[in-house]
């Protein structure tokens, strides 16, 4: 009925077609079939039902049998978002995930997560998110990141939205969703670690640090949708922001898909910047700068702007208007083509039932949780544990374990996050690792968010009548997370106090830290033999712990922000510039400026040895190119995975620049006594620059090229390079 229907719209277009067709060219000759159409729909469309097509998940339209693009978050899995089930899989959280430093699986982690959308009928997914964590862990959203470096956020970015959209004749096909990158553009610099707080910046730090992720997503990844940021830059709104969302967006990056705003967004230009006066004039606004479509959760019509009680009147009585209705309308009807919708029957969805999840997709989600695991510590080789010379293990702590919630989901799993069929929490996976082995003492010790030392007495009970203890601390989304802004760092509540009340029992303590943003862990670091970074590990994260605890898995993963001493020093990032040099020493005069654990810092149960790197070309002109190359040899006695970094320093240039900057990493594995070579490219893209008229060009001269396992200065080898 639907193609009968079309076929006889596009025959009348053609003959009258009173809609401004759509100027957005493509050499696709899909691409202008789909354009054909969209006009001869829009040619035949009321106002009230073009006004209705510009929200979020906008009701199907019967009567012209346009179909529902339903959306849904996938940030690490699956999420409905005010809806739980469907037994969706869920991965660890985005800086787990990041910590990887492994791209293809961030690519096929959303490959699966769009098989699981289609299977519950979503199409749309509100991620990923390219914002550059700017160094400040009070900000709660700090979990949602890739990292502190542009290079890093951009190639985790465009894995995941190649995996969650496809990408050649597989974009967007019967297995793949559109993607979403967020938050456009700046969204973390924020003055006081608040969510969404006032933000001031130059458009340098802006073009160096938080353009590149979503340059990246639209030219290489072909993203397919765009969400601007709550805040402003140069005090006008994101979402009222012609220069950031035409100028630079969609003239300068190319972008050609659709943008949709952040919840209420739109509105806020009026209860939240207050620059526009009414709804009618925020949503005026909102459709001058291009934002296409209105996302108001819960469809609470006092907050929606793109509404036909808020602009049927008004474009009514000003028919100019009428052409960024029609152009945003048929920027939403375009992806609902692309994504095939309009041939395919809506999915008769049964609640109760459905399981979108699959069991391969689990064990990936076990396997992604392995590997992001970082090892902090491990002083005297406490780690791995022996299971034939433990007879008892204590495990402590807030963290250790979570009972499934009677509504909403799991807090261990970080914001953003589905309600999967199972939990495995670091309990559930040391009892099921260690069987009749090992006799397992549990004690909570405390809760995440209370004050109340009522539970001290079991947790010290528990600790001294066990060999050794795995104390689970950190934080959970009562305590992280959008909205779960703070000011200190520090483990929140009592947790301190337990952790100090279980070291003076004497016994070895390992610490696993579950938490969504870096803490100032000043004592565990200083005192604690082992300490684990697992920050939310997804639904087999207590398995991953308990194979890393026992040795079945050799921690690879590494930081991807770096720790804070405490909340004084954000903030605290490798992207640094010269410090002042004289008398003041660059320098705080009572305590330590640098990070307590560095980005890109991770150890192993093993050890590794990397060679003084050597360049392919010692000399090269400005438009040439060259590589760097180094051996990497696993000198321990155990396989393991290490993560080889280049950084790039211009050492005399016509602007300020970075002390380094990430420019390459890869990871490898290595089984004892194996050497593999890695190689590096560099070229315009690794040594470039924004120069004083924010022209990015390689300027004559010499480069310090670092390659080694961190960002610290001990961890890398240096070799110059000159342009000229």
């Amino acid at each position: 009925m639907r193609k009968i229907v079309f076929v006889g719209l596009l025959a009348l277009a053609l003959v009258c077609c009173k809609t401004e067709p759509s100027k957005e060219k493509s050499s696709n000759p899909k691409d202008a079939e789909i354009a054909q159409k969209v006009d001869a729909l829009l040619a035949q469309m009321t106002l009230e039902e073009k006004i209705a097509e510009m929200t979020q998940d906008a009701p199907a339209n019967e009567r012209l049998g346009i179909p529902v693009m339903k959306y849904g978050e996938a940030l690490h899995g699956l999420w409905l978002v005010l809806d739980y089930y469907g037994n969706t899989t869920v991965y660890p959280q985005a800086v787990a995930c990041a910590s990887t430093w492994e791209p293809e699986l961030i690519k096929k982690m959303a490959s699966q997560t769009a098989l699981e959308a289609r299977a519950l009928g979503v199409t749309h997914c509100y991620s990923p998110n390219l914002d550059v964590y700017a160094g400040d862990a009070r900000y709660g959203r700090v979990e949602e990141s890739y990292g502190e470096d542009p290079y890093l956020v951009s190639r985790m970015g465009v894995a995941f939205i190649q995996g969650l959209q496809g990408m050649g004749d597989e974009q967007f096909d019967e297995n793949h969703v559109i993607a979403t990158a967020k938050h456009f553009v700046g969204y973390p610099e924020n003055r006081r670690g608040i969510n969404g707080g006032f933000s001031d910046m130059s458009e340098r730090r802006l073009r160096e640090v938080y353009l590149p992720s979503f340059e990246a997503a639209v030219k290489e990844a072909q993203v397919g949708c765009v969400m601007p940021g709550h805040q402003d830059f140069n005090g006008v709104p994101c979402h009222m922001n012609t220069w950031l969302l035409n100028d630079i967006l969609r003239d300068e990056l190319g972008f050609d898909g659709f943008i949709v705003s952040d919840n209420n967004d739109v509105g806020r230009l009026e209860t939240m910047h207050f620059i526009a006066e009414t709804r009618t004039k925020a949503a005026i606004l909102g459709l001058k700068a291009g934002v296409d479509m209105d996302l108001v959760i819960g469809k609470n019509e006092k907050l929606a702007t793109y509404h036909a009680n808020v602009l049927m009147d008004t474009v009514t009585q000003d028919p100019s208007l009428m052409k960024y209705i029609d152009k945003a309308v048929s920027r939403n009807l375009t992806a609902k083509y692309k994504l095939g919708l309009f041939d395919a029957e809506p999915k008769e969805i049964d609640e109760e039932t459905v399981n979108a999840g699959r069991d391969e997709h689990r064990e990936f989600a076990l396997e992604m949780a392995e590997k992001s695991i970082i090892m902090l510590k491990n002083d005297n080789d406490l780690l791995p544990l022996d299971i034939s010379k433990i007879k008892s293990l204590a495990v402590i702590g807030p963290n250790a374990h979570e009972k499934r919630p009677k509504k909403g989901t799991y807090k261990l799993l970080g914001g953003y996050s589905g309600l999967p069929p199972y939990y495995v929490s670091v309990l559930d996976g040391l009892k099921k690792k260690v069987g009749d082995n090992v006799k397992i003492n549990f004690a909570k010790g405390c809760d995440i968010d209370s004050f109340s030392k009522e539970g001290f007495p079991a947790a010290v009970a528990a600790a001294k009548k066990s060999d050794a203890v795995v104390l689970v601390v950190g934080s959970s989304h009562k305590t992280c997370g959008e909205g779960g802004d703070r000011s200190d760092l520090d483990l929140y509540g009592v947790q301190k106090d337990l952790v100090k009340l279980i070291h003076k029992t004497g016994k070895p303590v390992i610490v696993v830290l579950i938490n969504g943003r870096p803490l100032s862990i000043n004592y565990i670091a200083e005192n604690i033999p082992s300490v684990l970074e697992t920050w939310y590990g997804g639904m087999h994260a207590g398995d991953a712990v308990a194979n890393v605890l026992f040795g079945d898995v050799n921690p690879g993963g590494k930081l991807t922000m770096s720790f804070p001493r405490s909340v004084g020093q954000v903030p605290v990032t490798y992207l640094e510039r010269p410090d002042f040099i004289g008398s003041g020493k660059g320098k705080y005069r009572f305590s330590d400026k640098s990070p307590l654990f560095p980005f890109g810092y991770g150890l192993s149960y093993t050890s590794f040895k990397i060679s003084e790197p050597k360049l392919q070309d010692d000399t090269i002109a400005p438009d040439g190119s060259t590589t760097v190359s180094v051996e990497v040899t696993n000198t321990g006695e155990r396989e393991g995975d290490e993560v080889v970094q280049l950084y790039v320093r211009d050492d005399f240039a016509s602007v300020g620049r970075y002390l380094k900057l990430l420019k390459g990493f890869e990871r490898i594995s290595l089984k004892p006594g194996e050497t593999k070579t890695v190689s590096f490219n560099l070229g315009f893209d690794e040594l470039n620059l924004l120069d004083k008229d924010l022209v990015k060009v390689v300027e004559p001269g010499t480069f310090t090229i670092s390659v080694g396992t961190s960002s610290s200065e001990k961890d890398l080898q240096k070799v110059s390079l000159l342009v000229k």
